[in-house]
């Protein structure tokens, strides 16, 4: 509640009502100038909002209208960029996507991970023990998914039942709960080199 120096009376944090005599010039000020930067703020959030909106739409229909002239995939959309016709200006899409994993499935793919390496005792297999407990190692108590799923890319040199078996409960305890777009837009300067327009608006 913006509170005025018209209003004979304020209220404080607590609920009390202050009578506006025993307010103070600095307590008034901040109010004042509180009230004018959150208004000004909440204009500019609702511009970016608005912006971020029309930049979604125009690089949907750039994309689309690009993939249908060259006979591609409309529906298949990831990252992306594109430029004006100097290429002054680079627009840029990037979409990310956050992974967990399945907490049961991914554990018994640690157990299999463990036996394999408790049974293997040929010495070519010697460099896996390390990426095992690099992949599983914890910050806060969660995992690395890229570090986790890095040991997919093993499947072929490792040729044994058990890191197969790991490799598939791996992949198949894979969640994406969710997926952001972040939208970026480039100027090139003067030395020819892209400088990014901050609008920091991925939480919009």
């Amino acid at each position: 509640m913006i509170q005025k120096s018209k209003s004979k009376t304020w209220v404080d944090e607590t609920g009390m009502t202050i009578p506006f005599s025993r307010i103070n010039k600095v307590e008034r000020l901040m109010e004042r100038e509180s009230a004018s930067l959150l208004r000004d703020a909440k204009n500019i959030n609702s511009k970016l909002t608005d912006y971020k909106k029309s930049m979604q739409a125009i690089c949907k229909n750039v994309y689309e209208e690009f993939m249908t002239s060259k006979g591609g995939n409309v529906e298949s959309k990831g990252n992306f960029t594109w430029f004006s016709f100097d290429r002054s200006i680079k627009v840029e899409v990037a979409v990310s996507e956050r992974v967990t994993f399945d907490d049961l499935t991914i554990k018994v793919a640690q157990e299999r991970l463990n036996q394999f390496l408790s049974e293997t005792v040929d010495s070519k297999f010697d460099f896996v023990k390390d990426l095992v407990q690099e992949a599983f190692s914890t910050s806060r108590g969660k995992l690395d998914a890229k570090k986790v799923m890095s040991l997919l890319k093993y499947r072929e040199r490792i040729n044994h039942p058990l890191f197969h078996e790991a490799a598939t409960l791996i992949e198949q305890s894979i969640r994406r709960p969710d997926q952001k777009t972040y939208f970026r837009i480039w100027e090139k300067d003067e030395l020819g080199e892209y400088k990014v327009i901050e609008l920091n608006f991925s939480n919009i």
